[in-house]
């Protein structure tokens, strides 16, 4: 039996983070609107609206810099969970359209509508492709109906030329490239419109002249290999349009993977404050913060963990490194004590702190123990449930509490 033709959707949901802050206040609609923080404050933009990026700003940029070019911008810190939930609200959606759906990040995904043609088609579709390309619209008007979020899609033969169709398609658009023609259709882009090719690769391109993916595509691979190495052929080959049709592997968003069981490697979560904190009050309430992150991941997975690390970063980036082994836990209450000992015993200097990290490793399916924080299970399962209805952010513990000295007395 042969394979349907390959037909690869790469769906994106457009200005992602800006779009579900518009769902909370609609009268950022047509806004300039910036999301990654407030301006001053260290960090980089993390989503930036049309309007805003009509002004230069563009995601990656420092917020400082941001707030240079569009000073009349609203700026608004990220909401992790809200994301998380209405991206995998997305993917419930999709799912109904095809029963392989993958995830490259929070606000991307890919769609393999291969042998769906079959399923969709109706009496006025000219061919295969139009029945393909009117389900996608249907899907991101669907996505735009029930969800209030705007998506663009790209079909193709091969997830490179899925995505760069796409990228045409912006925004709230839908573009299929039929096979055969994708030569064409790459042949005048600029060489950035390819996936993985950055401003670095760019530069070097341009050096040699090559600024199209045409001429990308005709140029001698032994002068590209200087910049591709490895990889010289298969850019050479996507260039061409002649991109492999599999999806790869599934990404999670925020780089979170967190199957159930799974033992291999470590868990762990860092944090850069925005600005350089000597406050202990701060200090303390990232600690706990990363403690309960890594732990209720650790129970995602129904696994325990022996060994914590903790990483630590002064504002003149001298990094710290420190780990302790202790009985298995998954407890934030258990290890947030544990940690709060280890940061004091390591910081030696006065120095303000940059970046605080924590990694659980040693990782496995320890037989329960009975301990003074057994009563401590059922806590979790409720903080989880929660967790699991309303998204991460819907409950938080209480700030540790210090006592005149400042030294940790334990989440309160």
């Amino acid at each position: 039996m042969t394979r349907a033709a390959p037909r690869i959707c790469c769906l994106d949901l457009d200005t992602f983070f800006v779009s579900v802050e518009r769902l909370f206040d609609p009268s950022l609609v047509g806004k300039a609107v910036v999301v990654g923080g407030r301006p001053g404050q260290r960090g980089v933009v993390t989503a930036a609206s049309y309007e805003v990026r009509a002004l230069g700003v563009r995601s990656g940029m420092f917020l400082t810099r941001a707030y240079e070019l569009a000073p009349r911008a609203v700026f608004l810190p990220v909401r992790h969970g809200e994301y998380s939930r209405l991206s995998g609200r997305v993917r419930k959606i999709a799912e109904g359209y095809s029963p392989v759906v993958q995830m490259a990040s929070i606000d991307e995904m890919y769609i393999d509508f291969a042998g769906c043609e079959r399923l969709y088609a109706a009496p006025d579709d000219a061919d295969a492709d139009a029945t393909v390309e009117r389900t996608v619209r249907r899907l991101t008007a669907e996505i735009q109906s029930t969800l209030g979020l705007p998506s663009s899609a790209g079909i193709a033969t091969s997830r490179p030329m899925a995505k760069v169709a796409c990228g045409l398609a912006k925004p709230a658009g839908v573009r299929l490239v039929r096979a055969g023609c994708e030569a064409d259709v790459l042949r005048p882009l600029s060489v950035r419109k390819y996936p993985g090719i950055g401003p670095v690769a760019e530069r070097k391109l341009a050096d040699l002249g090559i600024e199209t993916l045409g001429q990308l595509a005709d140029a001698p691979a032994q002068r590209l290999r200087r910049i591709f190495g490895a990889f010289t052929c298969k850019v050479q080959l996507g260039a061409r349009g002649q991109g492999r049709s599999e999806l790869g592997r599934e990404r999670p968003a925020f780089q979170e993977h967190d199957p159930a069981g799974e033992l291999v490697g470590s868990i762990s979560n860092e944090r850069t404050f925005r600005e350089d904190v000597c406050d202990p009050i701060s200090i303390e309430a990232m600690l706990c913060s990363l403690c309960e992150r890594v732990c209720w991941r650790a129970r995602k997975r129904g696994i325990k963990a022996r060994t914590v690390t903790l990483k630590l970063r002064y504002a003149d980036f001298q990094t710290l490194s420190r780990s302790t082994t202790l009985s298995p836990t998954h407890s934030e209450l258990e290890l947030y004590p544990v940690v709060s000992g280890m940061f004091q015993r390591a910081r030696r200097r006065r120095t303000p702190i940059r970046l605080l990290g924590l990694a659980l490793s040693n990782l496995g399916h320890y037989d329960e123990q009975l301990t003074l924080f057994a009563d401590h299970e059922e806590l979790h399962r409720t903080v989880d449930g929660i967790r699991e209805r309303f998204g991460y952010d819907a409950l938080r513990l209480a700030l540790p509490r210090t006592n005149n000295k400042g030294s940790v007395r334990g989440p309160g």
